[in-house]
């Protein structure tokens, strides 16, 4: 049963991983009819918007692409940022999609980056927790870790829609300022959805993880008691 489960919670993310990969890699060999690139795509975007202050730099990395709070940047990899494919356009446009959310005070959004401390916290010093909890047969410091731990897992839980917000966005940016053709909104949107998928995977790796662990700890308080 063990083997089962591990099975799944190795499978799923790694499928997701192929899945994206492959649709990006479909996508960006295919040109946009505007043939601008991402760097054009997003600075179209951010000015459309009146967010002159946000930069659009060139990353590092393959498929490394983020928006950064902090500094107001959004960061394209060397592929999206110089590419003029519909992958390009609509991964840039997404990263702006955050942009725009950090500018309108997105709930959400700020949510998560109040959770950023907390979570990272869990996740680095939960485990340590709960392998104690679990080998000394001690609840109290496996349910102190589960705790953490949860905290990690609602970070995941409310990255999704933030990151669905964002592709929401990006494809009413990209369409409505014609930086892809019309005929390009179904392509461009399987780009996203493919990258979604990684976040949803994570996610549901994520509330498996912690339901295994509260039924260890719900199993060790029974065992206590009898």
């Amino acid at each position: 049963m063990y083997l089962i489960y591990f099975a799944i919670i190795v499978l799923i993310p790694l499928w997701a991983q192929m899945r994206v990969k492959s649709t990006f890699a479909k996508y960006s060999q295919v040109p946009s009819a505007t043939y601008r690139s991402g760097a054009e795509v997003a600075r179209g975007i951010l000015n459309a918007n009146g967010l002159f202050d946000v930069s659009v730099e060139e990353g590092q990395g393959f498929l490394s692409d983020h928006y950064d709070p902090r500094s107001k940047t959004v960061r394209l990899s060397p592929q999206n940022y110089h590419g003029q494919s519909i992958a390009a356009a609509a991964v840039a446009a997404h990263e702006c999609g955050h942009a725009i959310q950090d500018s309108e005070g997105y709930a959400f959004l700020r949510f998560r980056s109040a959770l950023v401390p907390v979570a990272n916290f869990g996740s680095n010093v939960s485990w340590i927790l709960i392998m104690i909890g679990i080998f000394a047969h001690f609840s109290g410091l496996l349910l102190i870790g589960i705790l953490f731990m949860a905290a990690a897992v609602l970070f995941q839980i409310v990255t999704l829609p933030v990151e669905f917000n964002a592709s929401s966005r990006a494809m009413d940016q990209v369409v409505s300022l014609g930086l892809i053709a019309n005929r390009e909104e179904r392509e461009a949107r399987k780009v996203l959805n493919a990258a979604a998928l990684t976040y949803v995977a994570a996610a549901a790796v994520a509330v498996l993880e912690l339901l295994r662990l509260v039924l260890i700890f719900t199993g060790m308080n029974r065992s206590n008691e009898d």
